[in-house]
């Protein structure tokens, strides 16, 4: 069973700061990218930020020069820092994976956390 467990949301000020963790478990054969996606409240899911398993991050522009993404491999988890938030970047942050299972190691499958909650307001 995979799991992504995502953690450290919260309530910010604007301007302030955050960072979001996410690990991967499970009978895991190869984790591909790797990202985070956002809902606010009624609103569609949205892209935030991906990043390749070599590492090369893609970044929505609403967040770009703000939110950075990481990930270490070995480890199975993606991080988001999140600097200089603003009362849009309120939502549900929900973090992606796509990856392999050891049962199926040429089907890969997207799988999704259960989300965290990001508030930021003064």
């Amino acid at each position: 069973q995979v799991q992504l467990v995502e953690s450290g949301g919260g309530l910010v000020q604007p301007g302030g700061s955050l960072r979001l963790s996410c690990a991967v478990s499970g009978s895991i054969f190869s984790v591909n990218d790797m990202g985070w996606y956002r809902q606010a409240p009624g609103k569609e899911r949205e892209l935030v930020a991906t990043i390749s398993r070599g590492g090369n991050p893609n970044y929505a522009d609403s967040v770009k020069g703000r939110f950075t993404i990481y990930r270490v491999n070995a480890l199975k988890t993606v991080d988001l820092q999140m600097d200089n938030l603003k009362p849009e970047d309120t939502g549900v942050y929900y973090c992606n994976a796509f990856l392999f299972q050891m049962w199926a190691r040429d089907s890969g499958t997207f799988y999704w956390g259960k989300g965290t909650l990001v508030t930021v307001s003064s």
